[in-house]
């Protein structure tokens, strides 16, 4: 890594507060890199030699089963994945690949375990990534299985509204095709969701959302009481 890239790695929330001492150390064998579209970063199964940790850029987390891919998560920065691999010293679960060109810091993962044990605050901070990806899950699964499909929609319109200030109009994160696999649908399924949702408000134009009838969408999509977790 380069010199000059140390004070905007510094800032990055999981190594922010630990000592500089030992977040010298961990970055000494640290790569800040820039990735190309479409480009596999590791693959299910592979062993967990770094955290990736998304600086700029997209990137998404997906499976391979019977003969396609289904989209797990997206990532946005700042954000690193995969925790919770590296934490254990277990092959990933997941593959991953860029969406977008992604400037990308490989932090060696062996470093990250042993100042995990030394250092107060990057431990905190690892606990902390760790639990907000447990909830993650936990709000993956209830929507799955609470809600049909033109209603995981609403609500994941919603959440993006609440991730973005309370936006009402924004542009929908990745392709149609990369979001209907989030939500577990196929396209067609997507733009018949899509469809119901206009009797709830919500306006489609290419990629750009816009929620008109705020409390409409509500009603229909039952969003959770407790709002998403903002970072």
């Amino acid at each position: 890594m380069r010199i000059g890239e140390k004070p905007e790695i510094a800032r990055l929330p999981l190594f922010r507060d630990m000592g500089e001492a030992q977040r010298d150390t961990i970055l000494a064998g640290a790569y800040l890199q820039v990735f190309p579209p479409q480009l596999t970063l590791f693959e299910k199964g592979q062993d967990a030699d770094f955290l990736h940790v998304l600086v700029d850029g997209l990137v998404e987390l997906f499976v391979e089963g019977a003969g396609r891919d289904t989209t797990m998560r997206i990532v946005e920065p700042v954000e690193s994945y995969i925790l919770a691999a590296v934490v254990t010293d277990t092959p990933y679960l997941m593959s991953a690949r860029t969406l977008a060109s992604s400037r990308i810091l490989l932090v060696p993962a062996s470093g990250l375990r042993e100042a995990v044990r030394h250092d107060a605050a990057l431990m905190q901070a690892t606990m902390h990534e760790l639990a907000h990806g447990y909830r993650d899950l936990v709000r993956a699964l209830t929507d799955m299985k609470v809600r049909q499909s033109a209603e995981r929609l609403g609500n994941h319109l919603l959440e993006e509204s609440a991730r973005k200030g309370g936006q009402w109009e924004f542009e929908l994160k990745g392709e149609k095709r990369l979001i209907a696999s989030l939500l577990g649908m196929t396209p067609e399924n997507l733009s018949r969701a899509f469809g119901t949702l206009r009797k709830h408000g919500v306006s489609l134009d290419g990629s750009r959302v816009r929620i008109e009838d705020l409390e409409s969408l509500e009603r229909y999509a039952r969003p959770d009481p407790v709002p998403p977790d903002l970072r």
